[in-house]
């Protein structure tokens, strides 16, 4: 490893993701370890420069307060307790100081002068380290991706193409469900720019059909989950000799998967969700990244910023902005009118400071009026929030003048509509999706 390193160990904080973080702000890596790690596995931690414990509300578990192993403070590590959990360390902090910039002081002392850390943390040496740590762990065997599009499997495919380039077998399902000329993209990217081995599976009829006349939100993306995976394994039985199997898990996965002092915010699928006689070994090169930080690769990796920049987008896909059960013109109508919106706010700017955007059609119509003749056509909704961590959301004021000539394009280019909403519900007590 390229970098020193700053160990946090989770003492039942409830900030310990922040503390990472202001870390890596001064330049510094840092990674998140249980509390019960033990002197041994913490010397053998690449670059390791000083150790963090970070106490906090949690540090109680099961009526019993947990700690430390007392050794760690004998390791000849440098240690820092940032609460008054923690019984003894070579510098203490009973509290931290209300005064920010002292916070912050106290850190950089800590981080530059106790543990005597260099600034080297950045996505160059990030990337050299995890293209040395993919080829040890590989070696000359093949590895299997699904890829989907999105920014994590995307930024994952790129770094393993860069490490094992042609041993990285990528598979991208088309389930009908993705917004417009994203599949496209993806086969321009990987395949014609990066030459990876591109394997491409248009499933749309097959999922549509699975589909057909399916209402509950739930029940649609358990089909499509389900169908996704019986598709991406025909595809990976017709491979021979693949050892190990790429997932885009990131770091906020594993926190809102639960840790040993954290309950469960939701179930991740590659995070203990997958079964448990897999028989890949798994590679996961962004598991301790943030999701600014994987951006941050992906733009030093070369890809464009259609990808690296792509917003947070549901597995179901346009399944479940098309409310109710899936028509293939109802769904054509939710995949031009997005399209038209993302256009449009990228014109006006938008595209960088809206967290979130999209449109959603219902499955239900309304009577308007059309070449001087009544019509009975559906409503495209405009959804549009602001947040930080996706538990709240705020609504984006949008100019009228852009609104208006959003709706005058959606009502003019796209078929079957005949009004345009703008939904101003925050979450709570909306969601952010509308199913």
């Amino acid at each position: 490893m390229k970098q020193d390193m700053i160990v946090i160990l989770d003492l039942g904080s409830t900030d310990n993701t922040g503390l990472a973080r202001e870390i890596r702000g001064l330049g510094v890596y840092s990674e998140i370890y249980p509390h019960d790690i033990t002197p041994d596995q913490l010397k053998n931690l690449p670059g390791i420069k000083g150790v963090i414990i970070n106490g906090g509300p949690n540090h109680i578990i099961d009526g019993t307060a947990i700690d430390v192993n007392p050794e760690i403070y004998s390791s000849g590590i440098p240690v820092m307790a940032a609460s008054h959990q923690t019984a003894q360390c070579q510098l203490s902090l009973e509290s931290w100081p209300n005064d920010e910039k002292a916070k912050e002081q106290l850190l950089k002392n800590f981080v530059f002068d106790t543990c005597c850390a260099q600034p080297n943390w950045n996505m160059k040496n990030f990337i050299d380290d995890q293209i040395e740590l993919i080829r040890r762990q590989v070696g000359d065997k093949k590895v299997l991706l699904a890829l989907s599009g999105g920014v994590d499997s995307s930024v994952v495919a790129a770094l393993l193409i860069k490490a094992v380039g042609k041993q990285l077998y990528c598979v991208h399902v088309n389930h009908g469900l993705m917004r417009k000329g994203e599949s496209q993209s993806v086969i321009e990217v990987f395949q014609n720019q990066l030459d990876a081995n591109l394997i491409y599976v248009d499933a749309t009829d097959r999922f549509l059909d699975k589909l057909a006349g399916v209402a509950d939100p739930e029940q649609k993306r358990k089909i499509i989950g389900a169908e996704f995976i019986r598709v991406f394994e025909e595809e990976a039985r017709k491979l021979e000799g693949i050892d190990f199997l790429a997932q885009g898990t990131i770091y906020p996965d594993i926190v809102e998967s639960g840790t040993k002092t954290a309950k469960v915010v939701k179930s991740h699928h590659n995070v203990g969700g997958l079964p448990e006689d897999l028989k890949f070994q798994l590679v996961e090169p962004l598991k301790q990244l943030f999701k600014d930080e994987v951006r941050a690769c992906g733009k030093e990796l070369g890809l464009p910023d259609e990808m690296v920049y792509r917003q947070p987008f549901p597995g179901p896909g346009l399944g479940v902005r098309c409310l109710g059960a899936i028509t293939r013109d109802r769904l054509e109508a939710v995949r031009e009118s997005d399209a038209i919106l993302r256009e449009e706010f990228k014109k006006a700017g938008l595209d960088k400071t809206v967290w979130q955007y999209f449109t959603i059609v219902p499955d239900f119509k309304s009577v308007g009026v059309r070449d001087n003749a009544r019509c009975f056509d559906w409503p495209v909704i405009i959804r549009a929030v602001n947040t930080i961590d996706a538990m709240t959301a705020a609504i984006e004021p949008i100019d009228y003048d852009v609104l208006g000539k959003i709706t005058d394009r959606i009502l003019k280019e796209v078929k079957n509509v005949n009004r345009v909403c703008y939904d101003i519900s925050p979450k709570p007590t909306a969601t952010i999706e509308w199913e």
